[in-house]
């Protein structure tokens, strides 16, 4: 399957839809129902609480899970997604939880080790994917203690998930791997996506 992040992204709009038809109430993660509701461990995933908070989780989501997927694969990144978000909630925090966030915490912790010096934009300055990592990771223990309606402790285990995973992925070679194979499928597709990726986020 290919763009995963593009089928997250619709699944996370179709959740969001339902919660307007029907309500929030069934998606959401409960803490003291985690276990006897476990469903509750994956919907919770895809749902948000409103419209600004769907919009900024879905271009995260689909700005990092497309490049990640040209370094590691669309498999891959569908699990990491899914491995980051589960684990996260099967351990909840909070009395009550919904988001994405954790999980494509998870992408980026991937990203921070396959892609550490990609430049990226963080509030309105250019700066490497590493150093976003770092003042993401600080805003994040700072709001552990600073409570902000945030949920910084699912940040801060979806980043470290997925810095584990890119250590992984990073010594196995994944990356260089998948990207040559993916070039060699689809040539015009992948320089099509290196001419974005080279213009945009450099």
């Amino acid at each position: 399957m290919r763009f995963t992040a593009l089928w997250l992204a619709a699944l996370c709009i179709l959740v969001f839809i339902l919660q307007q038809v029907f309500t929030t109430e069934p998606f959401l993660l409960i803490k003291d129902l985690t276990w006897s509701e476990p469903w509750r461990i994956l919907t919770s995933i895809f749902a948000h609480s409103n419209l600004a908070h769907l919009l900024s989780n879905l271009f995260a989501l689909v700005l990092f899970g497309l490049i990640l997927e040209g370094r590691i694969g669309a498999k891959r990144v569908l699990w990491l997604f899914l491995i980051s978000g589960i684990l996260i909630n099967m351990f909840p925090f909070y009395e009550r939880s919904l988001g994405a966030s954790g999980a494509i915490y998870g992408l980026i912790g991937a990203l921070i080790l396959l892609r550490p010096g990609m430049v990226i934009w963080v509030n309105w300055m250019p700066m490497p994917m590493f150093v976003a990592g770092i003042i993401w990771l600080i805003q994040d223990a700072i709001g552990v203690f600073i409570p902000d309606g945030v949920g910084n402790l699912a940040h801060i285990g979806g980043l470290g998930i997925g810095i584990i995973a890119g250590i992984y992925w990073r010594k196995k070679g994944y990356g260089d791997r998948i990207r040559r194979q993916k070039r060699k499928r689809d040539p015009e597709l992948e320089k099509q996506l290196d001419e974005w990726e080279e213009k945009y986020m450099r």
